[in-house]
């Protein structure tokens, strides 16, 4: 039989597609660990702490100081101590381009007493009181209400020696928070002076190491190097350690002891009300005699042991620095952890919220709305807009959202006749008054005439 050629089968001709481009996806940049966004829902309680603190620095007679955020590193090793916790492990320290070695500033005392002795304050008339607001950095432990870039307020008195800065500082923190309607406790205790302190850490560290086998790690690094430090675990076998250890109290020579008892006795005539705790060291060497710290009166647990600010006496730091042997006291407040604390209790905001909304149809409208939102403004009458929006519907809309109590609504026919509308936002009742006497018609409605 024989055999069947193949025919040849033709290939279809490949479809000329055009392959689409892969569109690559850009994943989103989000915040750094730590740190955070204040938007503008959170921005009225913000004003309320940081519009409270001018005040009641002014009110004190504090003068305003802004130091660099970023500082020579030996100025907080020095000034804050080599084995603090803030040094060892919390701080920002890099080196620049030029070699410098520099750090964002992890507190604000020590950059102000920089600046006293580099500036010669100290030939102003003493004592020198200033305050400052404004970031500080410190890589700790993210966790409620503690960030790693946290705002501080500080207010500082340098040149003082009597205890009475000491109970006005002391003072001046416990009526801050009481102006924003938090209530709260001062805790407070005397450290002595350097010499007494040394005594009672060799005490304290005698004490511990009879215990030692009973340590975490972290206590047994923190009683070789820091003993004082042990006193802030919050390790239950080392809370109840503390019981038996000794006081500092116990340690403090005649002249630390008379100071604290003064500072209280001022306390006792300002009716601040404060607790003593023999255990309360601070976390910072350059602190002397007075030491503080204040705590909300909240049932939430975790509120009522997040200390809201504290301070303390520093006669030996401006010598560290490299100046004049200059007594000094100061106080730094955290605004994050005050916020924080008002939100929680819905404190609403000490600024005042907008009642007006100026809306626009046209052109020519939009400039009229121009003229007579810069009137509402140097009136003193805060006002709304969306300039941008051409429907009336949009606007009126939006002032719904604003829940502002009336809008002033400017069109083509309104701009002829040199009139404007005025809208009760609630009743929906509207009027025509002349353009001219559109500030003081809405100073009537507003109560302020």
């Amino acid at each position: 039989m024989p055999k069947m050629k193949k025919t040849p089968t033709k290939e279809k001709p490949k479809e000329n597609k055009k392959t689409e481009p892969t569109k690559k996806t850009v994943s989103p940049i989000n915040l750094l660990r730590g740190m955070r966004d204040i938007l503008p829902v959170d921005q009225p309680v913000w004003d309320r702490i940081r519009d409270g603190a001018r005040q009641l620095a002014s009110s004190y007679g504090f003068e305003r100081i802004d130091t660099p955020i970023m500082e020579e590193t030996g100025l907080f090793i020095r000034g804050i101590g080599k084995q603090t916790d803030i040094v060892e492990k919390e701080m920002y320290s890099f080196e620049t381009p030029g070699g410098e070695k520099v750090t964002l500033r992890p507190e604000g005392t020590a950059s102000v007493m920089r600046a006293y002795i580099q500036h010669g304050m100290l030939n102003l008339p003493q004592p020198v009181k200033l305050w400052y607001l404004g970031p500080m950095f410190r890589h700790d432990r993210p966790q409620h209400g503690r960030y790693r870039q946290l705002h501080q307020f500080g207010c500082e008195i340098l040149g003082d020696a009597n205890p009475v800065a000491d109970a006005q500082l002391v003072h001046l923190g416990y009526q801050q928070l009481k102006d924003l309607g938090i209530e709260s406790t001062v805790q407070i205790n005397s450290i002595g002076t350097p010499e007494a302190r040394k005594n009672y850490r060799d005490a304290l560290q005698a004490f511990f190491r009879s215990r030692r086998s009973k340590l975490s790690d972290e206590d047994k690094k923190r009683l070789q190097k820091n003993p004082l430090r042990i006193l802030d675990s919050k390790d239950p076998v080392v809370v109840e350690m503390k019981a038996e250890a000794p006081q500092i109290i116990d340690w403090l020579d005649e002249e630390s002891k008379a100071h604290f008892m003064k500072v209280l006795e001022m306390l006792d005539e300002m009716n601040v009300p404060y607790q003593l705790n023999p255990y309360l060291v601070r976390g910072l060497d350059y602190y002397t005699k007075t030491v503080w710290e204040y705590y909300a009166n909240s049932a939430d647990q975790d509120l009522a042991q997040s200390a809201l600010g504290g301070g303390g006496r520093y006669d030996g730091l401006a010598e560290l620095l490299g100046g004049r042997a200059t007594p000094a006291v100061g106080l730094a407040m955290g605004m994050d952890r005050m916020a924080n604390l008002l939100k929680e209790q819905g404190s609403g905001s000490a600024t005042e919220a907008a009642e007006i909304f100026v809306a626009q149809l046209g052109d020519q409208g939009r400039k009229k709305a121009l003229a007579i939102f810069e009137e509402l403004r140097k009136a003193g009458i805060p006002a709304f807009e969306a300039f941008s929006k051409d429907s009336i519907k949009a606007q009126m809309e939006m002032a719904n959202k604003k829940e502002v109590k009336f809008a002033i609504i400017i069109g083509q026919k309104e701009v002829l006749d040199g009139t404007a509308v005025i809208r009760d936002m609630e009743s929906g009742t509207q009027e025509i008054v002349d353009a001219l006497k559109i500030v003081q018609e809405i100073k009537k409605k507003l109560g302020r005439a």
